[in-house]
């Protein structure tokens, strides 16, 4: 297949078409060299012969014949020639060697020499002599207007001998012509096949609704400029109609999202709250039952009733506010407003608001109030952490070797600040490690509600971590529990 796809090609075809058309130039011109050459170059060399015949004739009609031998010597120098002229009487006037003498004298008398004739016209005969394989010439026997008989000697080389060399430098010039038109092709080809190819390319990319691929315009306006022009265009066109079309998708999608997240939101809460709001309701109703049947008649015992219903009514309501705060973190319905603060201080202020149970529980804090910490974040969310750290650490602080306490520490790393909250204890089971930071999960619900917990704390630090994308988790040491979770810094 890839084969084929080979034959197929531009290239291949360019490269084939030079070839065979240098092939049948080379052969047409072996065919004129063994139809014509022979034909050619007799005909070259009797031209010459006449040319040369004509301006001997000149010479003995000008004026200065004092200088015809020097005129003479010139031809035969020039043209390699040898010359003879004789008088009336068929005395010589001018030899160039006796060889000359020689073939004038074999020619008229020797009958076997081969002798063509090749020109004849008026005073002038040309006849080709052909003594020995190795020996042929032409001879010019011309009469001249003061009566002199001009003779020349052309020598002329194997003619067929010739046509054989001449053919085999013209398949060694087809050879190397072959191999020069493969780069030229190659050239060409890479030339012409480039941008086709990248158009070739481009649109296989607009098949797969890929448009980022552009055809590069050059400065020559051909045929293939502008198919990459118009190209360029249809794929703008149609990225920008896909793209509008992803758009009003990625809407709709969104819209049909928001839609179920909404939903779920709504099945979830009614969820929560009506199994979180059984046992409040239900001692709001007892508690005003027995108001409304005047149980206890003295005051004290009906402000006892009245009390009880206000504290779980607050607590319903607290509890339904953080249960709508932590929906919209999870569904990353709430946008953080980030701001650069000092963490020491926030720390400070909750430790502040709690020394009455602290102090009520005899715990010992140790926390390096001096140094400065500064994170970047939105502070309210930040101190709903440290104080859901803070009141789970105080929930379950015990005396652990003689010593009631919890450490809060910070660790300085690359762009974010890591807060970490131990407190003694006992540790948490393996198995409800990761159960703790689930909506209501209670490890001790029998004192949790006493402590007045809501089961949601450590599920709002899970959410606004995840907001953040920031770590967070416990870990069991040996006398007690540490919780921790980073905070960014301002980069």
């Amino acid at each position: 297949m890839k084969l084929n796809n080979t034959f197929k090609s531009i290239r291949f075809r360019l490269f084939g078409t030079l070839c065979i058309s240098i092939v049948l130039i080379i052969f047409t011109l072996i065919i004129i060299n063994n139809v014509v050459l022979e034909t050619f170059y007799l005909y070259s060399k009797t031209t010459t012969a006449i040319h040369i015949s004509e301006a001997i004739n000149s010479y003995y009609n000008g004026i200065y014949t004092y200088s015809i031998n020097d005129k003479l010597r010139e031809q035969e120098r020039t043209n390699n020639i040898d010359i003879l002229i004789l008088d009336d009487s068929f005395n010589v006037v001018y030899c160039s060697n006796q060889e000359i003498i020689d073939s004038v004298n074999i020619l008229n008398s020797v009958y076997n020499i081969r002798s063509n004739l090749v020109y004849s016209q008026k005073n002038i005969l040309v006849q080709r002599v052909e003594e020995s394989k190795n020996n042929q010439y032409l001879l010019l026997r011309a009469d001249l207007d003061n009566g002199y008989i001009n003779y020349i000697k052309i020598q002329v080389q194997p003619i067929k001998e010739t046509v054989r060399i001449s053919n085999d430098l013209l398949l060694i010039i087809g050879v190397l012509m072959i191999i020069i038109a493969a780069v030229i092709a190659s050239i060409i080809a890479n030339k012409f096949t480039r941008p086709i190819l990248q158009l070739n390319s481009i649109t296989k990319r607009m098949a797969n609704l890929d448009f980022s691929q552009r055809y590069r315009i050059s400065d020559t306006e051909d045929e293939i400029n502008m198919l990459g022009r118009n190209i360029n265009e249809m794929s703008d066109k149609l990225e920008l109609t896909i793209g509008r079309l992803r758009s009003n998708n990625t809407k709709l999608e969104q819209n049909i999202e928001e839609k179920s997240k909404i939903d779920e939101m709504r099945k979830q809460f009614i969820s929560d709250v009506s199994h979180e709001l059984k046992t409040p309701i239900a001692l709001i109703q007892g508690y005003a039952e027995g108001l409304i049947e005047n149980v206890n008649s003295d005051e004290e015992s009906r402000k006892f009733y009245a009390e009880v219903i206000l504290d779980e009514s607050n607590k319903m309501d607290e509890m339904v506010k953080r249960l709508l705060e932590l929906m919209k973190l999870e569904y990353q319905e709430r946008k953080f407003n980030d701001t650069e603060f000092d963490l020491t201080e926030l720390i400070k202020e909750d430790l502040r608001r709690n020394t009455v149970v602290i102090k009520e529980n005899n715990i010992k804090v140790e926390f390096d109030e001096k140094k400065k910490v500064k994170v970047f974040a939105d502070q309210e969310y930040i101190e709903q952490v440290v104080n859901n750290y803070l009141s789970n650490a105080m929930k379950h602080a015990e005396e652990k070797n003689g010593e009631k306490k919890i450490i809060i520490r910070t660790e300085n790393k690359k762009d974010k600040i890591r807060l970490y909250v131990y407190n003694t204890g006992e540790n948490i089971p393996k198995e409800n490690i990761n159960k703790i930071w689930g909506r209501f999960y209670k490890v001790d619900s029998s004192r949790n509600r006493n402590q007045g917990g809501t089961g949601i704390g450590l599920a709002l630090v899970k959410a606004i971590m995840n907001n953040y994308n920031n770590e967070y988790g416990v870990r069991n040491l040996e006398n007690g529990v540490e919780f921790y979770c980073d905070i960014n810094k301002k980069v």
